[in-house]
């Protein structure tokens, strides 16, 4: 089996790590049942790459359980848990990645898993997914699934091309991923990643979101439960307005950066916050992103226009513009997986439950025409149902009439 990871020798700490994801996963460890039972993926091979945390570990085993052999690479260069990278390894699943590989490092082992010549597909931001189809036209790819929101704007515009090649089931796109994971998960784990990148106190702070989408809304939502004014910065009309009336405070980013203490972007684009209006924050601003990719804030601007730089605590550099200090954290990559450890596994077993089950979507229906598709509705339902059962809360249902009711016109007031 080939992998390359950082230390084998940390597997018997990445079991716990697993151990411990596995007690708080309950709706996924209950489909695994089912997986090991059936082998709905018996003879499949998938690719990944995904964030390497202790929750991607549960899916890489229930994959495997299915029936398939995982090859998993990182999605991003500070994600990788080395000890549950290794964990895995000797599970017998094939892993490429370590924390702190570089951008070369990164796209080689994206070409490990494509090596192994895979049927299905995983993908966190459609790297993956654009390697295939500008580099490999030979690959017989049955399908794939995409778990953010840049990734599946990216296979929109694929597909809007033309060449999308195959079927991608966009699991960020499930009403049980985006309503918890970008809004619960990430309003959480940014708070915590910047609570160990710095253990300033949040309450009081003038905290400006640089976007208002489910994640935004997660992030300010939380914000303001610490105690933080928050300011919001949109380019969508609809969602300034719900922020709005939300009982933010809305404004362009131009006076918004002369305000704020900490400054989170969580918007999918490039360049949010530039060099003008990082040359107009008060000494002290503390930059960090929960968008996907490192291009939201400019580092490369920062750097530029810096006298002088040190790292002051880990994951975070202090910049001296003329005097006044700029503090970057986790480098600009996401500070949810960059200075802390992602999302709580309770959140990522509603994610990954969609994956699983996409996946073998996709296995028992091999002739789906080259689109990219919502979560199909059967699919976020039974995960919600699975997850309500693993924690003991009942619902009530429909009675006869009710359904009638709601399937006529007939009936008036």
């Amino acid at each position: 089996m080939d992998y390359k990871i950082h230390d084998i020798g940390l597997a018997e700490q990445g079991a716990r790590q697993l151990e411990w994801s596995e007690m708080h996963m309950p709706a996924l460890m209950e489909m695994r049942k089912d997986f090991a039972s059936r082998k709905p993926l018996r003879g499949l091979r998938i690719a990944a790459v995904l964030h390497v945390t202790k929750e991607t570990g549960v899916l890489a085993r229930a994959l495997k359980d299915a029936g398939a052999e995982v090859f998993l690479a990182g999605s991003n260069p500070l994600s990788t848990q080395d000890d549950v990278a290794a964990a895995l390894v000797k599970d017998g699943i094939s892993v490429f990645a370590w924390r702190g590989q570089s951008d070369k490092d990164y796209y080689e082992n994206m070409e490990k898993v494509l090596a192994a010549k895979p049927d299905i597909i995983m993908d966190d931001g459609a790297d993956l997914h654009a390697a295939i189809h500008s580099k490999y036209p030979d690959l017989k790819i049955i399908g794939g699934t995409e778990e953010t929101t840049t990734g599946v704007t990216r296979l929109k515009a694929l597909e809007k091309s033309g060449k999308l090649r195959y079927p991608i089931i966009a699991v960020n796109n499930a009403k049980t991923k985006y309503l918890f994971d970008n809004r619960y998960g990430t309003g959480q784990s940014t708070i915590d990643g910047i609570l160990r990148a710095t253990n300033i106190l949040i309450a009081g702070k003038c905290s400006v979101v640089v976007g208002y989408g489910w994640v935004g809304r997660g992030i300010a939502m939380r914000l303001r439960g610490h105690g933080a004014s928050v300011i919001i910065t949109e380019v969508d009309p609809f969602r300034a307005l719900e922020a709005v009336m939300d009982g933010f405070e809305v404004m362009p980013m131009e006076k918004a950066s002369e305000k704020g203490d900490l400054f989170i972007t969580a918007t999918g684009n490039r360049s949010v916050i530039t060099k003008e209006d990082m040359l107009r924050m008060k000494n002290g601003a503390i930059l960090c992103n929960s968008g996907h990719f490192d291009i939201e804030i400019d580092v490369q601007a920062l750097e530029k226009e810096a006298k002088a730089k040190r790292e002051i605590r880990n994951n975070t550099v202090e910049y001296d513009i003329n005097g006044r200090k700029i503090y970057l954290l986790a480098s600009g990559r996401l500070v949810n997986l960059g200075a802390a450890e992602g999302h709580p596994s309770e959140v990522m077993d509603l994610s990954f439950c969609n994956q699983a089950l996409s996946a073998v979507y996709i296995a028992e229906n091999s002739n789906l025409p080259p689109k990219v598709y919502d979560v199909f509705q059967e699919i976020d339902e039974k995960v919600a149902r699975q997850k309500l059962l693993s924690i003991n809360i009942e619902i009530d249902k429909l009675t006869d009439a009710q359904k009638k009711y709601m399937s006529e016109w007939e009936t008036g007031t």
